[in-house]
């Protein structure tokens, strides 16, 4: 015989590893569009490609060149001889809204 106990743990156990693999399976496919982003070159094409494209922007792409530091470049605190520079920081503020329910924003 089956106590509830048991039956409630295993519906538990059931669900989270529903949830789980559901969002496994999400960051899974983005990493595979990651992995899959066309490589470009920084030179002067690049311009004209990012104008080109559709919203004037370029969802994933990895970018091989050199680049310039506009102050000092990261360096990696895991592998010696490791630098890298940030391009752009994008920053997205999303619209707040008066709950009058809950008075709050």
């Amino acid at each position: 015989p089956i106590t509830p106990g048991e039956l409630l743990c295993l519906g538990s156990s059931l669900a989270f590893s529903g949830l789980f693999y559901y969002l496994y399976r999400r960051k899974s496919r983005v990493v595979a569009r990651i992995q899959e982003a066309p490589k470009l070159q920084v030179d002067d094409n690049l311009p004209a490609l990012v104008s080109a494209a559709e919203g004037r922007c370029l969802p994933y792409v990895a970018l091989e060149g050199i680049v310039l530091p506009a102050q000092a470049a990261l360096t990696s605190h895991y592998h010696e001889g490791l630098q890298g520079v940030i391009q752009k920081l994008q920053l997205k503020e999303h619209r707040l809204i008066w709950n009058s329910l809950a008075r709050s924003w």
